[in-house]
């Protein structure tokens, strides 16, 4: 890690605990009609329409919701992955089932996440998605991603370089989210697209048009 990548980490813990406050006021109901909204607007995404397997995640807390996504993909026929956590960060995946299959999982004294309780596939299996839908606290104009800094999702996408994969990295915000500059490191990778409960930012994945709200 260089000096500028050093210089960088306050700046990125500094957003993160910004985007945190202002997710921390969000209402239940707040949460409940953006996961709408921002479902809405990705199953219109021609990466999704098309898509037979999609790697996803269950929202927890004041995340954007996910949980009418999965289930309206799953309604397609999309295989849907879901992700469970490992002691070293990185992520196994299993099918999604339906809601009631979900157990929660809590990993030392972190927020309790909601993981597949069927049978594990192992870490690769995330190379067979033809979309990657990604958590994330912030993004920018360049498509770069802010995570919470465990890691986790640096781990998926170096897997899908070295696998040779490439899916379409989606990362679902709120529109707030969308900002300026996230500070950056050098393995970073950008995101193909944003969709947020407002619309959809594109940041110029190869055959894509302009980047910037779709209808």
């Amino acid at each position: 890690m260089g000096q500028n990548d050093r210089a960088d980490e306050p700046d990125k813990r500094t957003l993160r605990r910004e985007v945190l406050r202002v997710r921390n006021g969000l209402t239940a109901d707040d949460v409940r009609e953006s996961g709408a909204a921002l479902a809405r607007w990705a199953l219109a995404l021609p990466e999704l329409a098309h898509a037979r397997t999609v790697a996803a995640y269950v929202s927890v807390g004041s995340e954007p919701g996910t949980l009418a996504l999965l289930d309206a993909l799953r309604a397609r026929g999309v295989r849907v992955l879901l992700p469970a956590l490992l002691p070293d960060n990185d992520l196994d995946w299993g099918t999604y089932t339906g809601e009631g299959t979900l157990a929660r999982v809590r990993h030392g004294g972190r927020m309790d996440l909601f993981e597949p309780a069927g049978e594990r596939l192992g870490p690769d299996a995330v190379t067979e998605a033809d979309a990657v839908l990604l958590p994330g606290l912030a993004v920018d104009a360049r498509g770069m991603r802010l995570g919470r800094g465990g890691g986790s999702y640096d781990r998926v996408l170096a897997r899908l370089d070295r696998a040779g994969a490439h899916p379409a990295l989606v990362v679902l915000l709120y529109g707030s989210e969308v900002v300026g500059r996230v500070p950056g490191e050098p393995h970073d990778r950008p995101v193909h697209a944003a969709v947020t409960p407002s619309g959809v930012r594109r940041f110029g994945r190869p055959g894509d048009g302009p980047a910037g709200r779709t209808p």
